[in-house]
Parts: C-alpha cells; structure tokens; sequence
C-alpha cells in the first residue's frame, strides 16, 4: 500500500525543497513553507479527504490548473498519482 505524501498527488519524496526547508510533505505540515496556504491543501482538508483522488468532483478545475500550469506543473503526473493512491488505497 503506497503512503501519501501530498493532497494534490505531488510526490514530495522527489522535492529539491524537501531536505533544505525541512518540509514532510503538506499532509503532515499545518502551513506550507512556500506561502500561507495552499487552495488544494486546504480544500482537500476542509473536505476529510486523505489526497484529491478521494473527492467525487475529482479531477477539479483547481487541480487541473496546478497540474498543467506551465511554469510549476507537472502535464498532469499529480492526477496519475492520486488515481494510483485511490485504486491502492493509500494511507
């Protein structure tokens, strides 16, 4: 069973950030170092949902627009990864 390590599907384990602003990923952090909050983050946590792939809206508007930004998106590998953690059942 794979762990999450994020509300939107971003492997954390693969940030250049991780080690340096000491960070486990937003599932285990109140405020993300980047900035005072994170709409996927919160929206994820306003529902009581582990990562997005557990939503019924899933994939939103908002998580398209994070995984296809053109300077911080990954062309949709974030959606590939919450649907792998909802058919898993990750934890």
């Amino acid at each position: 069973m794979a762990k999450i390590e994020s509300r939107c599907g971003l492997l954390c384990s693969a940030c250049g950030y991780r080690e340096q602003m000491n960070c486990g990923g937003c599932v285990s952090i109140a405020r993300p170092f980047w900035g005072e909050s994170c709409p996927v983050k919160a929206c994820c946590e306003g529902r009581g949902l582990a990562h997005c792939g557990e939503c019924g809206e899933f994939p939103c508007g908002l998580l398209e627009q994070f995984a296809w930004d053109k300077e911080q998106g990954d062309e949709g590998e974030r959606i590939r990864t919450c649907e792998r953690w909802k058919k898993e059942g990750a934890l």
